[in-house]
């Protein structure tokens, strides 16, 4: 790989890694709510998780997507579904603090439950599911691989993007755990999740053009 190609790739990587996006913003919430120890898990699951799944997707796993054309349509709609259920779980978690002084179940509100970070499975098998991440591996093995040497290009691609990722969704923890101070009071850490939720739920817009789409397509096929 050229000097010149291999700096696109690192500009890429940190580009991708450190915008806004599902990863990040639930990474952000996390380091709210519960700090940078409790975290790390999900942390490294979504480091760790995202390099295993772009050396998988680079070394030919994309071509089952191309074997199987329904599967990718599929997982974007578990992931649709599982961004819904994360958005309402953190919409919807009682402050850590409330749940330390040891109030009684009976007393919390029906839809409040025990906060709890990702763990580091979940947050690895998220990554199948995130519509950012998928795309992301997709475009680095497409545009940074070497077709004479796929292996060589794909374990490049993935140590690029390992190195640059760690950092980089660290400092959304970092943020997060920054924010702690400001956020004590239990009505604006409230007010602070359910934006994150809500927010969590506004990244789904393209995704939800392409399920459109993809139930349109669908239809059509069903109908001829």
């Amino acid at each position: 790989m050229s000097p010149e190609l291999f700096s696109s790739l690192c500009v890429f990587a940190v580009v991708t890694s450190v915008t806004p996006g599902p990863n990040n913003a639930l990474l952000f919430a996390s380091g709210v709510n519960h700090g940078v120890r409790r975290t790390m898990p999900h942390l490294l699951g979504v480091v760790l998780g995202f390099a295993f799944m772009q050396l998988a997707l680079a070394l030919g796993v994309g071509f089952v997507f191309d074997a199987l054309p329904g599967l990718y349509p599929t997982l974007r709609a578990l992931g649709a579904a599982y961004l819904l259920y994360l958005a309402w779980r953190i919409a919807t978690a009682a402050p850590p603090d409330e749940i330390a002084e040891g109030e009684p179940a009976a007393a919390r509100p029906r839809t409040s439950r025990a906060a709890r970070p990702m763990t580091f499975l979940e947050a690895s098998a998220f990554q199948w599911v995130n519509p950012k991440a998928v795309m992301m591996c997709v475009t680095a093995a497409s545009a940074y691989g070497l077709p004479d040497r796929p292996v060589a290009g794909a374990l490049l691609v993935t140590a690029v993007f390992l190195f640059a990722g760690m950092p980089c969704v660290a400092l959304w923890v970092l943020l997060g755990r920054g924010m702690r101070g400001f956020l004590q009071d239990r009505r604006r850490l409230r007010a602070f999740n359910v934006g994150m939720a809500l927010l969590l739920v506004a990244s789904m817009a393209p995704l939800a053009g392409d399920i459109a789409r993809d139930a349109r397509g669908l239809l059509l096929l069903a109908a001829g």
